[in-house]
């Protein structure tokens, strides 16, 4: 499950390069008989090669954010959206002369997919990894409609009901990421998540828990909150988080899961652990729903989660997530923080929670330390 994402990422690449070739294959099976490529068909390439070839390029940088291979961060640099304005105007302009005199072998054709191969790396490079998830949602939905334009292309009915099908649902899919970010759907189209912002840098004092008195505490408690994120995943830790539940439960407590809507590297990532562990559904909740419970939580364990559970995205302006909804674990009565070390999110924001006053850090391994207190209670 760590590396799903990933693989996401590039299934969403090799649906756009696959309609990228579908089109650019349309052009050297016209009829002969019938001569030119009509102009119907003519645009229908040209739309297959542009999105399949943004879609191609950008997913590739998706998955080299996602496997850590460059930067997670976002990579700004002056005049970007001006450049990727230009690009996009190139592409249309370009498109519009193909469209009156297409050819496969012409250079205005290659100036095409050079052009879209190149807007698929400027388009994803100034988004960072906190977006990720709402990244791979809308790739997901532009390889579903560089199908559609391969399809007609190439006049497959198949082709098209199926790309069609994709990309309203990656559309839709990626709205309601947007609206969990508290981002328009314009932000993510126009590469608006690229904005310059340097966190006010976090200073305190950290304080440590070890697992004997984070059992004491727990066994006292009458509801306890987890919150997983991608901490959990690479731990493998949902067996034993939803074994750690039974047995809270067993003592009386109340058992919850808070679910944020983009926490992990893709959507549904944290359901789809828990869903393999058996978790009952109905202790999954959104954030708009635990958020005004969460006065009430004794303890929140927040299990390998970090930007999901950022106080500065509420309070910080100048933070790079600011706005962004999180679940506000802060309130609960007191935390637990389960993490390896104190290094930063994948968004590269430093979290004030760590920090809190009735937040303790349990250092190490999530599956072992939840063992840990596995082995405390029995």
């Amino acid at each position: 499950m760590t590396s799903m994402p990933g693989m996401v990422a590039l299934f969403n690449g090799s649906g756009g390069i696959a309609s990228l070739l579908v089109g650019w294959a349309a052009l050297f099976g016209a009829d002969p008989s019938v001569g030119a490529v009509t102009p119907f068909t003519a645009v229908t390439v040209f739309l297959s090669v542009m999105i399949g070839g943004v879609t191609f390029s950008g997913s590739i940088i998706a998955w080299a954010k996602l496997a850590e291979v460059m930067p997670s961060k976002a990579i700004v640099f002056a005049a970007q959206r001006v450049i990727n304005g230009a690009l996009l105007g190139g592409l249309v302009v370009c498109g519009v002369f193909f469209a009156l005199d297409p050819a496969p072998d012409t250079h205005l054709f290659y100036a095409i997919l050079g052009l879209a191969l190149l807007l698929g790396v400027m388009a994803v490079i100034p988004i960072g990894g906190a977006d990720m998830p709402v990244v791979i949602s809308l790739l997901n939905s532009y390889s579903g409609l560089a199908a559609c334009a391969a399809g007609f292309a190439i006049n497959n009915n198949i082709l098209i009901v199926s790309g069609s099908l994709v990309g309203a649902a990656g559309i839709i899919l990626t709205n309601i990421m947007c609206k969990a970010m508290n981002r328009s759907l314009a932000n993510v189209l126009f590469s608006g998540f690229g904005a310059v912002k340097t966190a006010t840098k976090v200073e305190g004092e950290v304080k440590s828990i070890v697992a004997e008195d984070a059992y004491l505490i727990l066994e006292a408690a009458s509801s306890v909150t987890f919150v997983p994120g991608y901490g959990m995943a690479v731990a493998q830790a949902q067996h034993v988080v939803r074994e750690l539940g039974g047995i809270l439960e067993a003592n009386g407590c109340e058992v919850s899961f808070a679910i944020h809507p983009v926490a992990g590297r893709m959507p549904g990532h944290m359901n789809v652990l828990l869903a393999e562990a058996n978790v009952p559904y109905d202790q999954l909740l959104e954030s708009d729903d635990i958020n005004p419970r969460m006065p009430n939580v004794d303890v929140a364990v927040v299990i390998g989660a970090n930007d999901v559970v950022n106080p500065a995205a509420r309070d910080d302006e100048a933070s790079p997530i600011y706005g962004m909804p999180i679940v506000n674990v802060d309130h609960a009565r007191t935390v637990f923080v389960l993490k390896r070390s104190m290094a930063s999110g994948f968004a590269g924001v430093d979290n004030p929670l760590f920090f809190g006053t009735n937040t303790r850090m349990l250092f190490g391994d999530a599956k072992t330390s939840i063992s840990a207190l596995i082995a405390e209670f029995k």
